[in-house]
Parts: structure tokens; sequence; C-alpha cells
């Protein structure tokens, strides 16, 4: 059975959504020279935006729960369309800061809402390559997005760039409108005592934690490739732009590949499998940088099966939540999103601490040790799916 036009939909609305996050980071020295701001001050606009889905997400998920999905995505994406035209004409950084707000609301009612819409719309057997699918949005976004909205900043100015993913962002709603069903499966609601004891169910919460855990640990190492790079081989800046493209392509690949594992195996399988690959790969960067200077093909491989891996674990959990909550499955995906954005958050600082007092071959064994920290929390998460009382495990 063919991919439904609305699952398209839903990709190409994640793409634009995540590519407008992190665009801004190549377009940062010229905006910040334009409105007279240091590029310090030009990158909180990042930050801005991340915060604000993360803590916004989950109580969107909250309030917006009996809100059609075909009507949130259309609202969603005609507020974010606005504060992208609006940006893209403001003189004022202050107002610019705002306007980033308002586009970060937009991403936060929407995102959740796209995985949760497709796990709930897929055939049984099929539910981890919906999610897969429209996770490929993501990772798209920083493959082919944030470079070509780095090239029309360069081309155009940076106004451009805003301006193109306003144009960017009625396209998705046209297809949305024209593409999602009219009619939507009726959802049970419960109370939001229910929906909060739902959430608070070991299963769902260690699940989290560990998608966190997992988050803080990849980010670390990716936020801290170049040194990495840098100190284990004679890697220049081309070489290390390789390893980040191979890294990216890989993960492309790695989520479709783990949508698959999930519907054949199971979300718990296919966990198992993604971190402990992980494990391994980073045990082989820690070992290539105590052997160091070594060939830089030998750290690609390893660092490219690490960078497919830690994008294949994403359909699984997501998948893993939607099943153990049920009729909140929008709210655990949404408490999901919030917790990748800490786990970025969080990585890079512990990733700087790691750098600074120990130097680049820590990184590795301390990514390895959240992976372990992230696989136990699942197993425990399993045993208690499994224990009377709970939910059955997902298997």
């Amino acid at each position: 059975m063919s991919m439904p036009a609305w699952l398209f939909a839903l990709f190409a609305a994640a793409f634009v959504l995540y590519t407008d996050d992190y665009v801004i980071a190549g377009i940062l020295p010229e905006l910040a020279r334009d409105l007279a701001v240091s590029e310090g001050q030009a990158g909180q606009l990042v930050t801005v935006f991340s915060v604000t889905v993360a803590v916004a997400a989950p109580l969107a998920a909250v309030a917006l729960a009996r809100i059609p999905r075909r009507g949130l995505f259309v609202v969603s994406l005609l507020v974010f369309v606005a504060a992208n035209l609006a940006a893209a004409a403001t003189p004022s950084f202050a107002v610019l800061m705002l306007l980033r707000v308002a586009a970060a609301l937009a991403a936060a009612s929407t995102t959740p809402a796209l995985f949760a819409f497709a796990a709930a719309h897929a055939p049984a057997e099929k539910v981890g390559r919906y999610i897969a699918l429209v996770s490929l949005g993501v990772t798209g976004s920083i493959a082919a997005g944030v470079p070509l909205g780095t090239w029309i900043g360069g081309a155009f100015g940076w106004r451009a760039t805003f301006a193109a993913m306003a144009v960017a962002g009625t396209l998705v709603l046209v297809f949305v409108l024209a593409a999602l069903p009219r009619a939507e499966r009726p959802g049970e609601t419960l109370a939001l005592r229910e929906q909060l004891r739902t959430l608070r169910q070991l299963p769902i919460s260690l699940g989290l934690l560990a998608n966190c855990v997992l988050m803080t640990g990849s980010m670390m190492m990716l936020t801290y490739l170049a040194p990495y790079l840098a100190s284990t081989t004679a890697a220049g800046v081309e070489e290390r732009a390789l390893a980040f493209g191979l890294s990216g392509i890989a993960g492309i690949l790695g989520i479709w590949l783990g949508g698959i594992a999930t519907d054949h195996w199971g979300a718990d399988r296919a966990l198992l499998c993604g971190i402990a690959v992980i494990v391994a790969s980073m045990l082989a960067l820690w070992g290539l940088w105590a052997a160091r200077p070594v060939p830089l093909p030998l750290v690609l491989v390893a660092a490219t099966v690490w960078g497919g891996m830690a994008f294949w674990n994403s359909p699984a959990i997501q998948a893993r939540l939607h099943h153990l909550a049920g009729p909140v499955s929008g709210h655990a995906l949404a408490l999901n999103t919030s917790g990748t954005y800490l786990g970025v958050s969080v990585g890079a600082a512990v990733g700087g601490s790691v750098l600074s007092g120990i130097g680049p071959g820590g990184l590795p064994l301390f990514a390895a040790g959240f992976a372990v920290a992230a696989l136990l929390l699942l197993a425990l998460a399993a045993y208690a799916s499994a224990s009377p009382g709970r939910q059955g495990r997902i298997v």
C-alpha cells in the first residue's frame, strides 16, 4: 500500500517548521550587522525559539486537545507565515525577537501533533514507517533546508530568508488544505486529571526521560565533533564538513530503517539494537582517539554509523509512546519534543564541560555512558509495562 498524500503534507510541514528554527544560524553575521547587534545577541534568536517550543509544546497539547487537527494545522501555519513575513520587514531586533516567539508558538502547537496524527492514522503494521517519514522532515531541514535558506540569505539578504520561509509556509498550508481529510476519526478526550494520570505512568515517564538522556549523549558528541576530529586525525575544515555531511546522510537513512525495524521487530527491540550500536560506535571513537593520530576514514566510518543509529531510535521512541499513551498520545509526544530540546541544551552544556576538563577523548565515553543510562531506563520502563496493573509491554 502506497503512502497517502496527507502524510507527505505532514512531512513538508515538519521540514519547514524545523528549517525555520535552525536557518538563522546561517545568516547571523548579516542579520547582526544590519540590526546593529552582536552575533552573540543575534544567536539568542535561535535560543528563544528552541526554549519556547520546549516549554509551550506540552502546554499547547493540553490546551488544544479538543481542536480538530486540520483546523489546528491551518491556524498554526497562518500564524507562522504572518510571523515570518513581519520578520522580513521589521527594522527592530526587539520586535524580531517577539516574532520568533510567535513562530515558535506555532511550531510548538503543530510539531507534536504532526507525529500524533501520522501515528493515529497509520495502519497498525506501518506506524513506525509513518512516523519515520514525518521525522525525515526534521533531518531534511538540517541537510537541505538550512543550507538553502543560508544561500538565499547570502544571495538576496537575510530578510529574503524570512520571506522564503513565509512562502514555504504558504505552500505547505495549501498542501495541507488539499491533502488532509476533512473528516477525522473521532478520538477519546479524557478529563485533565485522567490525562495527567496516564502521562505519569512509569512506562511513559521513564521512556520520556530515556529520550532526554539519549539526546543529551548524542548532542554532546555532535556539538563537539569538530574538536574531536581535529585532535584525533589531521582533518581540516573540508574533512570536518565531509564528516558532518556523511552523518546527516546516515541520519536520513537511519530514520527510515528505524521505522521499518520498529514495525517488524517492535519498539523495544529496535531501541535495543539502536542504542547498542551507539554504545559500540562511541567505544570505537574513544579507542581511535586513544590511538591517535589515526587515518581519517576509520573515524568517518565510526562517526557515520553513530550518526545513522542516533536517528534510528526516533521512530521507535515515538511509536512506543503513542501506543502506551493511547488517547493522550499527542500530549506524550509533545513532552517528548520538550525532552528532545532539553537534551540538546544539556548535551551542549555537559559536552563543553567535558571538553574543557578532560579533553576530546572524554566525549565518546560520556556519550556512551548516557546511552547506557537510557537503555537502563527503557529496560525499567519495559519491566513496569509488564508488571500487573501496567499497560502491556510493546514487542
